[in-house]
């Protein structure tokens, strides 16, 4: 199949649309607005609809509605946008909905900034809003995985009734790159006997719910939902290493960082520098053993960011303190260059 040169936020959308995605809610935010603007002009094409919602909180829960009938439904924003739809994912979550949400993220707190950034990492990695959940977190690093990976994240969706997020910059977003679209991919059969379809007086009808009143039967729900995200930390774990074996330090990074850690790697080579690279491609659930299992001769992780610093919590995990775990970030929409890394690492070996 003839690749095709597109921008990210276009290109995810036309994989959503073959996923067989066919109803998208949303609300214009930079800088994401391509997606709703290619959603909003392609799915009446194949029969779905777009509807603009009035905000955040209105385009969110009009996916709860949608989930709750069974569709293949996505919604995307950007950070401050995103922060507005915790809310509803919450309902989301608790009444066991499957989605896809896209965060191409902004800098910085508040309203912040429209450049590159990876500061959503914490709303996105727990939870976000009130309660106990979680839900499956990819970080792609380029245009044609984040293309993979969301039809991916609709299967993943609807094998475990719960949403879905690509964690993706702007940089991932704005980009132009060559991608390959499976436009007539073979889709997976998932039981949906529990959406509220019509019952045609052939059955009780379904209730989706995430409110129990009765402590008891909360607690037995919380229960349920954590059985749920331990089979999906066992099974859903997604990450890229390189050159770990004969590493002296590793890189850890994600998304844009990663494209960026992977040339300085190259580059030390040549200043005979060992390093490698771990690459979480599902930043929840975290990929934690390529961390707790690096070789003795690793003697230093560094950990790279576009943040002050958070993604480098799950590697302290991971890594139970047998390393050192050292950090180099960027924050408010500036990207790390690999002077800047390769600086970093060279401080940290004392070369």
């Amino acid at each position: 199949m003839a690749k095709k040169l597109m921008k990210g936020n276009e290109a995810m959308s036309a994989a959503a649309i073959n996923a067989g995605c066919r109803f998208f809610f949303g609300y214009p935010i930079t800088p994401q607005n391509e997606i709703p603007e290619y959603m909003s002009r392609e799915l009446p094409k194949v029969g779905g609809s777009f509807i603009q919602a009035e905000s955040e909180v209105s385009a969110i829960n009009m996916v709860y509605g949608a989930a709750g009938c069974g569709a293949r439904v996505m919604t995307s924003s950007s950070s401050p946008g995103m922060a507005l739809k915790q809310e509803g994912l919450s309902y989301i979550a608790g009444a066991e909905l499957p989605c896809v949400v896209i965060n191409v993220t902004r800098g910085g707190p508040g309203l912040g900034g429209i450049q590159p950034s990876q500061a959503d990492y914490f709303q996105a990695t727990r939870g976000g809003g009130n309660g106990d959940y979680y839900m499956p977190v990819y970080a792609p690093a380029t245009v044609q995985e984040a293309v993979d990976l969301i039809g991916k994240g609709f299967d993943v969706a609807d094998q475990y009734r719960t949403p879905v997020m690509l964690l993706v910059d702007g940089m991932i977003g704005q980009v132009m790159e060559p991608v390959e679209l499976n436009e007539n991919p073979e889709r997976k059969e998932f039981d949906k006997s529990w959406a509220t379809t019509t019952t045609k007086g052939e059955r009780t009808p379904n209730i989706i719910n995430s409110l129990y009143l009765k402590p008891e039967e909360l607690e037995l729900h919380c229960e349920k939902l954590f059985r749920k995200f331990d089979a999906i930390k066992e099974n859903e774990v997604m990450s890229e290493t390189i050159g770990l074996e004969d590493a002296e330090i590793v890189l850890v990074a994600y998304g844009t960082t990663a494209r960026i850690a992977k040339n300085v790697i190259k580059s030390l080579e040549k200043d005979g520098i060992k390093a490698g690279l771990i690459r979480p491609i599902t930043v929840w659930p975290f990929p934690y053993e390529d961390v707790k299992n690096l070789s003795e001769r690793v003697k230093n992780i560094l950990v790279v960011e576009m943040s002050m610093g958070q993604m480098i919590e799950d590697v302290r995990l991971g890594n139970e303190g047998r390393k050192p775990v050292h950090f180099y970030g960027r924050t408010g929409g500036m990207v790390p260059t690999p002077e800047d890394i390769i600086k970093k690492v060279k401080e940290i070996m004392g070369r």
